[in-house]
């Protein structure tokens, strides 16, 4: 039922950091940071690209069309936003659940 609910909404679908790292690993995708670049500079996950969520429209022609886009911001709101706005002009988007904050919970690394 929640798989319902999601489409209603237009959520995008989630993944987890650990299926997400290995998407990157076999080439399949790319991690795109949407968080501004004061958080970026906190901490990262290494090889995401960063673009600010306010400069997305601008600059999402830049991203593989070819490869999984898999939008992370903090906790996973910003990023959600993200992947909509992708998958309307044809990207393959996955939000990242918990953004770094799940990333980082499940252990991975982060600069």
């Amino acid at each position: 039922m929640f798989g319902f609910l999601k489409k209603l909404l237009g959520l995008p679908d989630g993944i987890t950091a650990q299926d997400a790292q290995a998407m990157v690993k076999a080439g399949n995708a790319v991690i795109l940071d949407v968080r501004t670049p004061a958080e970026r500079k906190a901490a990262h996950i290494p090889g995401s690209t960063h673009i600010p969520l306010d400069e997305l429209g601008s600059k999402a022609g830049t991203l593989p069309r070819n490869k999984t886009i898999i939008c992370q911001c903090a906790s996973g709101m910003r990023s959600a936003s993200a992947a909509r706005q992708l998958a309307g002009q044809g990207y393959t988007t996955l939000n990242l659940n918990g953004g770094i904050t799940g990333w980082q919970g499940a252990g991975l690394p982060t600069k």
